[in-house]
């Protein structure tokens, strides 16, 4: 389904190459923005050749790279920041090396993108940006998920920063809350844990319970969200952490 919602708009998509990002850079094409669609992995984007999409392979992390991409295919109005990294365990679990590559991954990267995009949409006279959080973040606590709801924690923050320092030059800045969505990294995480547990099944069984909605979500449920909040539709929101979670947090 389409509606041209968002015809005419440039958008930044990062870690298009799977999951969530994926879905995201398919529905915006759908909905008629023109797409650079950015992940580390050249083979991921392979899918996403098609009319309204140019892949980039690009390593979000690195700063310079980053701004490079951004002066050859921007100005954007839409920056949508998907790149995530999922550490499991404790505090105690998590050594320094596994601290500083989830806040590396999911936090710097956003840092980085935001401080190339930004200027060109002020520029222009305003933009959205949208985030993928966590409803693992300062939302809600999850076993073992310490360092991620740290750092989704720190997106949130971030987004509700941006949304208040820009909001008078027309940039709107969102996060995405999601739940348990069904992905190529949530399939590595059951399989990891299905070894300890007795197979992939009962792994499954874990991750859905949790669920109150007894399913896990959609990338192009958090897809759908995502065009919203790039469109004129939310033009009044901005600074808010929407949550997308199948009742976990009702």
């Amino acid at each position: 389904m389409s509606s041209e919602r968002l015809s005419g708009l440039n958008a930044l998509v990062t870690a298009a190459g799977n999951g969530i990002g994926k879905a995201v850079a398919l529905r915006f094409a759908r909905e008629g923005a023109k797409v650079v669609a950015v992940d580390i992995d050249g083979g991921a984007l392979d899918g996403l050749g098609q009319p309204g999409i140019a892949p980039l392979v690009l390593d979000a992390t690195d700063p310079e790279a980053v701004d490079a991409a951004v002066r050859a295919h921007g100005p954007f109005d839409v920056l949508v920041n998907g790149v995530g990294y999922v550490h499991h365990g404790t505090v105690l679990d998590c050594g320094p090396d596994e601290w500083r590559r989830s806040f590396a991954l999911n936090v710097d990267t956003m840092y980085n993108t935001l401080r190339a995009v930004l200027p060109g949409m002020i520029e222009r006279g305003g933009g959205s940006v949208i985030n993928i959080a966590s409803a693992a973040s300062s939302l809600k606590g999850f076993p073992n998920r310490a360092a991620y709801g740290a750092t989704k924690a720190a997106v949130i923050g971030l987004t509700k920063a941006v949304a208040v320092d820009h909001i008078s030059q027309g940039v709107r800045c969102n996060a995405i809350c999601p739940g348990t969505v069904e992905s190529p990294s949530l399939a590595a995480r059951m399989k990891e844990l299905g070894r300890q547990m007795g197979g992939e099944d009962e792994a499954r069984k874990a991750f859905v319970a949790r669920q109150p909605m007894g399913r896990l979500g959609t990338p192009e449920e958090i897809a759908a969200m995502a065009v919203y909040l790039a469109s004129p539709e939310a033009s009044f929101t901005t600074g808010q952490a929407l949550i997308i979670d199948g009742g976990i947090l009702a």
